[in-house]
């Protein structure tokens, strides 16, 4: 696993360790207890992502992510820091660095936004110049269901994530790592400016974005 991915797993782990299972998080309802388990299926047990809600073995299914979850935390939080089997094709660097960078940034941020805290990490400039990377890439399938353009400014460059349509476009402003947490879903806690008509900013962001 190669330094992004691998860092970010190991400040999300360590920041589990320091708030426990039942800390809030940014992703709906869920608890970090939840979001480690989500992390630990999506890592090693993809079957279990799907398979409670087939109707056969969904019990089955339910029951061992229930047993993930409740596992003392510090193994829990362990698994999470480990990472996938040794079999798994993210175990290679290239192959980790493309799927996870942007997974455990996004939720490292849902665990430290979601809290008390209002101090920001600074996130170094090769990370953010990575992240940028990897938005500059998914920025038009994260961006394909809005109903207005949309045009992503860092100080790396710009990114034209849809092009305007007849509602118009929005220009949104802020660091790689701010932008790349309003793609997924999280722009009332990212630090951006967003440009253009209120009908237009209005419209950006009732969309749904995002991979899903």
């Amino acid at each position: 696993m190669t330094r992004f991915a691998r860092a970010e797993r190991e400040a999300l782990s360590d920041t589990f360790l320091e708030v426990g299972p039942d800390a809030p998080t940014l992703c709906g309802d869920w608890t970090t207890a939840d979001l480690a388990t989500h992390l630990v299926v999506r890592d090693g047990r993809p079957d279990l992502i799907v398979g409670p809600m087939l109707p056969i073995i969904g019990g089955a299914a339910k029951r061992q992510v229930r047993a993930i979850k409740h596992q003392p935390w510090p193994d829990l939080v362990e698994s999470v820091r480990t990472g996938p089997p040794i079999y798994s094709p993210t175990r290679l660097g290239p192959v980790d660095e493309f799927v996870n960078l942007i997974e455990f940034y996004v939720h490292h941020e849902d665990v430290l936004r979601a809290g008390e805290r209002t101090d920001r990490r600074v996130i170094p400039e090769a990370e953010q110049r990575a992240l940028w990377s990897a938005l500059d890439r998914m920025a038009k399938l994260m961006f394909r269901r809005a109903s207005v353009g949309a045009e992503l400014i860092s100080p790396l460059g710009r990114i034209v994530a849809k092009p305007a349509t007849p509602r118009g476009s929005v220009a949104v402003e802020g660091a790689p790592g701010e932008l790349v947490l309003a793609a997924y879903g999280r722009r009332a806690q990212a630090e951006i400016t967003s440009r253009g008509s209120d009908d237009a900013v209005d419209a950006l962001w009732s969309s749904k974005l995002g991979i899903a």
